[in-house]
């Protein structure tokens, strides 16, 4: 089940993250984030969360202030999709701790490091919440080493 491309949405239509799996013009990037941000923001809550965009299946979930969007192909399961979105929340509130727009703002790279982590050129590679959040550790642990040589040096 290959995600095309997985966004994080603001109620206010600012892209708080971007990750594409496959190869997109920046152009074609902007058009595609700029209409969904449109058609997404537009739509009811008791809307279904999965809609068809050209050749492309759109699932999205709503948590807090936030929109997390994939895009799959449109032969793909939804529902698989939408708990895959779930569990990057998840592993974002064990991070973070109820996490919410601003510690994506300010903990972008560890946003992007669990997104990574769970999942490589579209492919779900990790399912394990604890090995997400152990890899996650391990890293924060080697930035904090390499800010502590930087200060001692």
């Amino acid at each position: 089940m290959p995600v095309q491309f997985t966004l994080l949405l603001s109620r206010q239509g600012k892209v708080r993250l971007s990750k594409w799996y496959r190869a997109t013009s920046q152009k074609e990037k902007s058009k595609i984030t700029r209409e969904l941000t449109t058609i997404i923001l537009s739509r009811r809550a008791k809307m279904c969360n999965i809609l068809e965009y050209k050749d492309i299946k759109i699932v999205y979930r709503r948590y807090a202030s936030l929109f997390f969007v994939m895009g799959i192909d449109a032969s793909d399961n939804g529902l698989l999709t939408l708990e895959i979105i779930h569990r990057y929340v998840e592993q974002m509130d064990k991070l973070f701790g109820n996490v919410c727009e601003l510690d994506i703002i300010f903990g972008f790279s560890k946003a992007y490091y669990i997104l990574d982590e769970l999942i490589l050129d579209g492919y779900v590679m990790e399912s394990s919440k604890r090995e997400v959040i152990k890899k996650v550790s391990q890293q924060d642990e080697l930035e904090n080493m390499d800010e502590f040589e930087t200060v001692m040096a």
